[in-house]
């Protein structure tokens, strides 16, 4: 029997992995859909750190200059330095702590986890192979992060959602020092925003995406058609092939999550609450999460499966998510805002939840006073409902898409 099992090899049950296979003294055991039309597509995943990291051996990409093009096209380029922004693929990630996971006497079960519950002295993950094979594992703890089938009730709930294609030109087109996080140059959509993000690889090589924040997801044909028009129109790739792409879906939602399902049953990742509400971001507190969790197994036993985001960092955004929502205010208008105001350093300390509360106070005296107030005066009288719960593919977690 294992120390621990985590359901899920998405970015973060391979965080925690990670985490807590580093000190080599728990044995965990991973639970990951075989091949087939329940495992995710190969992902990319985002963040911003500083100086070496854990991850740089599976790092892709890094850039030390990001970019935003506000609706009139006026770019506004920062330099967060001392931090970068990274590149994460999903399968030399998955590599990377799969190798460190063998090297701890751990183990990977490519199975389809088909119900999850606290038993005497633990918990077990009952499971089907690729074969059709019965598989139960048993584990102290068991910590799950697959998709909720129901999101919590809310009072708001957007949905992030994408279509990204991995582009080579025929000439040398983009800047590889250099950026896209959001570009508003593209058509904006009656409710929500839209914009386009370029991660350049090379001269001639790039991601480069197609992003709304709105209340439902596109066609796969008009996520092309709108990546059509960016890479032609707004970007002017010339001649291009694409390689590969990616697609996906991320609730934005001020619902409160549960992180424990039963005794010795923990939620992590997107289905813990790790997303932040109004900007999608997973990745930083998936980190918070797992280094928590790691320690207080590794210093006394117990188990501590902290909140991913504060109560001043939720308020925040359950205002900021509802005026985006209402309409209003100009979400175009306000993201090019922070950029353009903000230190980089601190501003993207803010996105990540680490900002004191005198940094906030000034951030929140750049955006729109009086419709903040507004919005933040009417919450607490607006009651939270189910909303559809939307089919969310893995994706990277730790970037405004």
């Amino acid at each position: 029997m294992s120390d621990v099992v985590i359901v899920g090899g998405g970015a973060a049950g391979l965080s925690l992995a990670h985490q807590l296979t580093r000190s080599g003294s728990t044995v965990v055991t991973v639970v990951e859909p075989p091949a087939g039309p329940l495992r995710s597509a190969e992902r990319t995943w985002c963040y911003w750190d500083q100086g070496t990291g854990a991850y740089d051996a599976a790092v892709s990409a890094s850039w030390s200059r990001l970019r935003v093009h506000g609706p009139d096209g006026s770019p506004v380029t920062v330099e967060p330095a001392p931090l970068r922004y990274r590149m994460l693929r999903s399968a030399p990630f998955e590599d990377l702590v799969y190798a460190q996971l063998a090297r701890a006497g751990g183990q990977v079960h490519r199975a389809t986890a088909e119900a999850v519950r606290s038993v005497a002295h633990g918990a077990e993950v009952r499971c089907t192979t690729a074969d059709g094979q019965a598989l139960t594992l048993r584990a102290r703890l068991v910590f799950d992060s697959r998709p909720l089938r129901a999101l919590p009730p809310a009072r708001t709930q957007l949905l992030q959602h994408f279509r990204g294609w991995f582009v080579r030109t025929r000439t040398d087109r983009f800047d590889p020092g250099v950026a896209d996080l959001m570009d508003f140059r593209v058509p904006q959509p009656r409710q929500g925003l839209a914009f386009g993000y370029t991660l350049p690889l090379a001269p001639d090589r790039a991601l480069v995406e197609y992003t709304e924040f709105s209340r439902t997801p596109l066609t796969t044909a008009a996520y092309e058609a709108a990546l059509s028009h960016y890479a032609r129109d707004v970007l002017d790739l010339g001649t291009y092939t694409v390689e590969s792409t990616e697609q996906g879906v991320i609730p934005m939602t001020d619902g409160r999550f549960t992180r424990q399902a039963g005794p010795a049953v923990f939620r992590i990742g997107t289905a813990g609450g790790a997303t932040r509400p109004a900007t999608g971001y997973t990745f930083a507190a998936v980190q918070r999460q797992s280094q928590v969790i790691a320690a207080t197994l590794r210093d006394d036993g117990r188990i501590t499966v902290p909140p991913p985001h504060g109560r001043r960092a939720r308020a925040m955004d359950a205002v900021l998510l509802r005026a985006l929502d209402t309409g209003r205010i100009n979400g175009p208008d306000f993201f090019t805002g922070l950029f353009r105001h903000t230190p980089p350093h601190r501003l993207l300390r803010f996105l990540d939840g680490a900002t004191t509360p005198w940094e906030e106070w000034g951030i929140g005296m750049r955006s729109p006073v009086g419709p903040m107030l507004r919005t933040a005066v009417e919450l607490p009288f607006l009651p939270r409902r189910f909303h559809p719960v939307p089919a969310m593919a893995p994706t990277s977690e730790e970037r405004p898409r």
